[in-house]
């Protein structure tokens, strides 16, 4: 955790920096001073001097009833996020109510604030969804898996649909078709890891999966998870169902950007946001920071001060740090509802309590 606390830092330092320079150096130069007049080491005072104002400044212009509709959107997705998980562990045979699903889902979020990538809560839910359902943990730990899943190949597949009319856009821009490849590249990974996962056939191949598989720890219980998977895999309505959902949950992700860029006075066209938003979700989701911090805002840097959309750095910073903001008021309120569990609260009928982490 400390070193990845670390990485998180010098990413954020290093997309501020890029960002103050920035500013800076526009700022001189429109006075009629010259930028490359002053010293590596002037410019760099110069930069983190004026630059945190002209940031600041730029936050300060959203507007009070987009930020508030950003919220919504952002709340939006949790909701369409504990739907989805429930599909699936219905799908699996694990009938988790509505609000306890809903419940675990808001105390997973809390957790992505602190935890590594924005998928750390995966391991947060997975344990109080295992403590819910005792007698079917291995189904409850694959639904997180195969909800995660679902969820990644429903972004990538959006953005790879979403790349055909930005196809103009995308390929007179080399910073943006390097994403666009590299999104392709996931897609097409997740696709055969779902392939496999919901369909098996690995042994075809190599003969001696199976044996292999059976001399691991645990290994009746991963086969159990295998077969779950499996089992979900026919089941071709609910699979739709739950893509349907994502679908809908990709369009609440890309809206609270497009709010929030309104929200800043900046004309972002929604066409480019919707294969823009999508590839930067994914990629900020590997776990090498906690909570994607960094790795996120260098991608909105990186993404959206492209030429052909025109977005001042401060402003693309901006987009990504208010994006966050949002995603933590969210986290306290599943902090608020953490409490509740670790006060401990009624568990699974004929399951006792829900032992506290």
């Amino acid at each position: 955790m400390a070193w990845r606390l670390g990485v998180g830092a010098l990413l954020l330092a290093a997309a501020f920096h890029q960002i103050f320079v920035q500013e800076s150096r526009q700022a001189w130069e429109a006075r009629g001073w010259v930028w490359t007049d002053f010293s590596r080491l002037e410019q760099w005072r110069v930069a983190w001097t004026t630059g945190p104002r002209v940031l600041a400044g730029t936050l300060a212009l959203i507007r009070p009833f987009e930020g508030v509709l950003s919220l919504v959107c952002m709340g939006a997705t949790i909701f369409l996020g504990a739907w989805r998980w429930r599909e699936v562990l219905r799908g699996l045979g694990v009938d988790l109510p509505r609000g306890r699903a809903l419940e675990i889902s808001l105390v997973a979020h809390g957790f992505n604030a602190l935890l590594l990538g924005s998928t750390g809560g995966d391991l947060v839910k997975a344990y109080y969804a295992a403590g819910e359902t005792p007698h079917q943990k291995a189904e409850a730990v694959v639904s997180v898996i195969v909800d995660r899943l679902l969820g990644l190949l429903a972004l990538l597949g959006f953005a790879a649909v979403m790349m055909l009319p930005n196809h103009h856009l995308l390929a007179g821009q080399p910073r943006l078709s390097a994403l666009a490849l590299l999104a392709l590249g996931l897609l097409a990974a997740l696709t055969v890891v779902g392939g496999l996962f919901f369909h098996g056939g690995l042994s075809r191949f190599w003969p001696g999966a199976r044996l292999w598989l059976r001399r691991l720890p645990r290994s009746a219980t991963l086969e159990r998870a295998l077969e779950a998977m499996r089992g979900l895999g026919r089941q071709r309505a609910r699979l739709g169902r739950a893509l349907v959902i994502s679908l809908a949950l990709n369009l609440a992700c890309v809206l609270q950007i497009w709010v929030l860029a309104r929200g800043l006075g900046l004309e972002v066209p929604l066409r480019a946001l919707l294969v823009l938003v999508p590839i930067i979700i994914c990629l900020a989701a590997v776990p090498l920071t906690p909570s994607g911090l960094g790795v996120r805002e260098n991608l909105y840097v990186l993404a959206f001060t492209v030429p052909a959309l025109q977005v001042p750095g401060a402003a693309a910073l901006s987009l990504s740090l208010l994006a966050y903001a949002g995603s933590l008021l969210w986290s306290l309120v599943g902090g608020v509802v953490y409490l509740r569990f670790r006060r401990g609260r009624p568990g699974p009928v004929g399951a006792g309590q829900v032992e506290p982490a």
